[in-house]
């Protein structure tokens, strides 16, 4: 499974707002992506319903075979060939390969992508048999049919996403399907949220008009379906209404789109990938800028929840000594950030958020440049923990030099969320669980 990678970017700067329109320099080194909509994509109804959450792949299964016929005439009208359900079909594990090999053989779907197929399929069959569900296996089936066939319909019709992508709920309901292809794949009775309270008032602030920035490490491309695993219980809004800025690795690879299409993002050009092709530097620049136009005017109607990784990626595996911890942050995204709330007109807030998910999909040890990284997937705890918002005034009042108040904020919301961090691998892995919590967090299983 594969959803975001979210990747911070370094922003154009400096920014200033009118009340009549955005103005930016242009940017020096910023990472914003923006990609035009399909000319076939119809903008769907995305009113969320919280019980829609809830729905299981065999029901939407149905939904989706009922509307098939609908679906295939529209394509049909527009002179395309249907698309091939077969996979909706399949009713064991042989053939379900079959059907891969097929396609293949066929030529309808690339080399690579079928053998990503099959190594997904593989690697998500062995993480849900080993968390011991009796129904693994026709779990495994029902996800995996639905996820190939979604993959199968994005290599013959390509998604393309625009620079603030809303969740697409209908005729298919991909954050739910997300949803339910991760789930078995979190140990919940090893996992944790710190600090449920906080998502409450950050609720209430959202329904009052203010922004929250969630500035967060990020650890696996499941994070978002991750953080709204634990958070659906008690904070089903919050679940649903996120907002995640997410690099275009993950809104192009194939194995990757069917997930990101479910989820609401702001799509951005990573810093780490801005010169893997340098003759199209300069076109992702701007196309970063117009991403930071769209969440400027976003901020500027307040009541927006922004999920954001300013390490610029995923946490990678120390090899000197063997662990996971949060990555650096970058002081001049932090910035950034901070200034796009604080022009927004409306109250803000940067909350420090912490994860620990790496166990269920670990990235590649190194940075990788091709598309298509070898996804390895386990059953696990995962822990989640939130701080209340940090000031910059209140930082930036013992420091004269900008520059430095701008670094000391940047630590200060690193410093908390690695402090969250340990107190969540202490949980998970010291096995010390709810006895881990401390003054500053507050362990919780609200699902139990």
């Amino acid at each position: 499974m594969f959803i975001l990678s979210s990747s911070s970017s370094s922003l154009p700067s400096p920014l200033s707002l009118s009340s009549s329109r955005v103005s930016l320099s242009p940017p020096s080194s910023s990472s914003l992506t923006l990609l035009p909509l399909s000319p076939h994509f119809q903008p769907p109804n995305l009113a969320c319903s919280c019980s829609v959450a809830s729905r299981s792949t065999a029901e939407l299964l149905h939904d989706f075979k009922h509307s098939a016929h609908t679906a295939a005439s529209a394509d049909e009208t527009r002179n395309h060939l249907p698309h091939s359900r077969a996979f909706l079909d399949v009713r064991s594990e042989q053939e379900l390969l079959s059907y891969i090999r097929r396609e293949a053989e066929a030529g309808r779907l690339p080399s690579n992508v079928a053998a990503g197929m099959e190594e997904l399929y593989q690697n998500y069959k062995n993480a849900v048999l080993k968390s011991g569900n009796p129904k693994a296996d026709e779990i495994v089936l029902s996800n995996m049919t639905v996820a190939l066939d979604r993959i199968l319909l994005d290599v013959e019709e390509p998604f393309v996403f625009s620079p603030h992508h809303k969740a697409v709920r209908e005729p298919f309901d991909y954050y739910t399907f997300g949803q339910n292809y991760v789930r078995p794949l979190i140990d919940f009775e090893n996992s944790f949220v710190g600090n449920p309270f906080l998502f409450k008032d950050i609720e209430e602030k959202l329904h009052q008009g203010h922004n929250v920035v969630l500035i967060s490490n990020h650890q696996t491309e499941a994070d978002p379906a991750i953080i709204s695993l634990l958070l659906e219980k008690t904070s089903p809004y919050i679940a649903e209404n996120m907002i995640y800025v997410a690099g275009d690795r993950v809104i192009v690879d194939p194995l990757c789109k069917p997930f990101s299409i479910g989820r609401n993002l702001i799509c951005v050009y990573s810093k780490k990938h801005m010169f893997d092709i340098p003759e199209l530097a300069e076109t992702k620049r701007k196309a970063n800028t117009r991403s930071l136009k769209e969440m400027a005017l976003l901020l500027r109607g307040g009541s927006q929840l922004i999920w954001i990784a300013p390490s610029g990626g995923r946490d990678r595996l120390d090899p000197s000594s063997g662990e996971w911890s949060p990555a650096p942050f970058d002081a001049s995204s932090m910035d950034n950030m901070r200034r796009l709330i604080q022009h927004s007109g409306v109250p803000g807030h940067l909350c420090p958020l912490a994860l620990l998910c790496y166990d269920i999909m670990p990235p590649p040890s190194k940075v990788e440049i091709e598309i298509g990284e070898k996804r390895v997937i386990s059953f696990n705890g995962v822990g989640l923990s939130l701080a209340p918002a940090i000031s910059f005034e209140a930082i930036a009042a013992t420091h004269r030099n900008p520059d430095e108040a701008r670094e000391a904020y940047s630590k200060a919301l690193f410093d908390s969320v690695s402090m969250q961090y340990n107190v969540l691998k202490a949980a998970i892995y010291g096995r010390q669980a709810l006895r881990a919590s401390t003054a500053d967090v507050s362990l919780s299983q609200p699902w139990i």
